[in-house]
Parts: structure tokens; sequence; C-alpha cells
């Protein structure tokens, strides 16, 4: 399987010829190829994580993807047609496995209200929290995809996040929000904690792969 990041927090997952992608926001430039793509997961309904207009260009592209997200999602994006999914569900499409944790997105300020998330294991390999730090219990995660700067980050609390996962490997993601100083300064602090579990920390910018 193989990992593209794109900008923030998109990114392209293909294996065996097919197409996966996951939060195309408002901060991501288009994908180029999607003929190809068999599914969309969006985690939550945030507009940095999902617009019409990506989704629209993914149906364009490709007429019948499903696109999976929790009941938020489905409101939100109420012109296009979503499956709900929520934590302990298991999907499978074409080559992926798709299985669900998680729940809520974490809090920004107690004035603005919470909303649902899901985070995603993708065949096992790679998971990707979303905008929370569910932890998938009892899994031998691969590859994490941890996320690096948010109104709702903590860098400390980023860093317990990868130190309860212990990844073999891990990449930041959900980076639009920071300065260059500020990315490099949060990659230093995930590497060191994914490095406490014996793992690699990847950096990747945008349009970079990774082999799973």
């Amino acid at each position: 399987m193989r990992l593209t990041k794109h900008e923030h927090a998109a990114l392209l997952l293909e294996h065996e010829g097919k197409g996966l992608i996951i939060d195309p926001g408002s901060f991501s430039t288009p994908f180029p190829e999607m003929g190809h793509v068999v599914a969309v997961v969006l985690t939550h309904e945030h507009p940095d994580h999902w617009t019409p207009e990506q989704l629209d260009r993914v149906r364009r592209a490709a007429p019948d993807v499903p696109i999976y997200g929790p009941a938020g999602v489905q409101a939100a994006a109420s012109d296009h047609d979503i499956t709900v999914v929520e934590p302990g569900d298991t999907v499978t499409v074409g080559p992926f496995t798709l299985r669900f944790f998680g729940g809520d997105h974490e809090i920004i300020h107690e004035s603005l209200p919470r909303v649902q998330n899901v985070g995603v294991l993708v065949n096992d390999a790679l998971y990707y929290p979303g905008d929370s730090y569910a932890v998938p219990e009892d899994i031998d995660v691969a590859v994490l995809a941890a996320p690096l700067g948010a109104p709702w980050l903590k860098i400390g609390e980023a860093m317990d996040f990868v130190l309860a996962v212990k990844p073999r490997r891990a990449f930041g993601t959900h980076d639009m929000t920071l300065s260059v100083i500020g990315r490099d300064m949060h990659r230093a602090r995930l590497k060191w904690a994914t490095e406490q579990g014996g793992g690699e920390f990847v950096p990747l910018d945008p349009m970079d792969a990774l082999d799973i």
C-alpha cells in the first residue's frame, strides 16, 4: 500500500490499482487523478477536512464512490450521499478494510460546539485519528498520521498521543496552520515521542509518498 500526503489533513492511499481519499478539505489542492478512487473517508464536518467542491470533483471522476463519515458529516453535507459510520464499525471497499475509532473531536473551547469525529485504521496498517487523540487499543500500528498543529492541539498532548500509540513509523499531518519554523519544531517533538517506542518518524511534505 502506498500513501501520498497532500496538503494539511488530506491523504491518498493506493493499493492494487485502487485509491482511497481521506479528508480532502479547504486547505488541500484538488487530487489530480481520481478515476481509480473507490472510497472517501471524512473524519468530521469541519471544512478543513471536506468541502462540497472537493466531493463534487471526486464524484465527477468516480460517480458511484461511497463517502463515509459520522452523522455530523451527513448533516453538514446534506447535498451528498454520505454513508454514516460510527466507532466500532468495519467496512471493506475494494482492497481497503476500514476500522473506525474514537467518537468526538478534541475540545477547542467550551464556547464552541463539540462535533463528532472518527479515526480510521486502514488495512490494519495506517491509523489516522482525524482531530482527536483517540488511541486504537491493542492495535500494532504500522504507520501513524499524527496531528502537528491545530486550534485544539497542545504539542505535549500530541506527544502523549504518539507515546500511547507506539507506532512503528509516524509522520505529521494537520499542519497548514503552522509556520515552517513551528512545523519543524513540532516534528522534532513527535520524532522524539515516536523514537521512545522504538519507531521512526518520517517528515513528509505535500506530495511525498510512503510505502506501507
